[in-house]
């Protein structure tokens, strides 16, 4: 049996002034295709904290991250030695109040503001897409959305 590899990423939002909803992307270090930022669970951090310092070491982003996972994904992700380990990927969601300007990776990343149905559009794995697609109608209606902002 194969192994999986278990990751954790946050799904940074905001809501604009007019009231469009929108996700934060960054791009992957090796292939530079739009993603979540990412990355493995760390030791003695719970999951949706690493997904916090994810999102503030990828892309800049300062905020609330949920407790409640929102959704997951699998992907492949290639390792250093040029295999492929399947990783199952929980996404955590965040409100964003702060871009910082000067963040860890910035210049490995670039990052953009996309509306849930564009994000869809440009990510490779199907069930990240249908997440992304699910919060373009009414995101705030979602459950874990809408309890998570009365808490934040």
């Amino acid at each position: 049996m194969a192994k999986t590899g278990k990751q954790i990423a946050a799904l940074p939002m905001r809501w604009k002034k007019d009231g469009t909803f929108q996700v934060l992307m960054v791009t992957s270090r090796d292939t530079g295709r739009w993603i979540m930022p990412k990355g493995w669970t760390m030791n003695g951090k719970k999951p949706w904290t690493a997904a916090e310092i994810e999102a503030l070491e990828e892309a800049g982003a300062l905020g609330y991250i949920g407790q409640e996972v929102i959704g997951a994904y699998t992907y492949k992700k290639k390792l250093d030695d040029g295999t492929a380990l399947k990783c199952e990927v929980d996404v955590y969601p965040m409100v964003v109040e702060k871009l910082k300007r000067n963040w860890k990776e910035r210049d490995q990343r670039k990052r953009k503001w996309f509306s849930a149905k564009g994000a869809a559009k440009r990510v490779s794995e199907p069930k990240l897409a249908d997440l992304l697609r699910s919060l373009s109608k009414k995101p705030a209606n979602q459950p874990v959305i809408r309890e998570f902002l009365k808490a934040s």
